[in-house]
C-alpha cells in the first residue's frame, strides 16, 4: 500500500512574498512553481507599474 499523504499544501502553509511594487503579500500559486524564484509581482498591474 502507498503511504497515505496529502495532495497539496493548505494555504497557510505556501510561501509568501512581498510584491515589489505595492508591498502586499502575495501566496505561491501552482502556475510560478517553475519561476518562484523570479516572481517579483502580484499582478500583472504590478508588473507593468514596477
Amino acid at each position: 500500500m502507498k503511504p497515505d499523504r496529502p495532495r497539496h499544501r493548505p494555504p497557510s502553509e505556501r510561501p509568501v512574498k512581498s510584491c515589489a511594487h505595492c508591498g502586499r503579500p502575495f501566496h505561491w500559486r501552482k502556475k510560478w512553481a517553475r519561476d518562484w524564484e523570479r516572481v517579483k509581482y502580484c499582478s500583472e498591474r504590478c508588473r507593468r507599474g514596477g
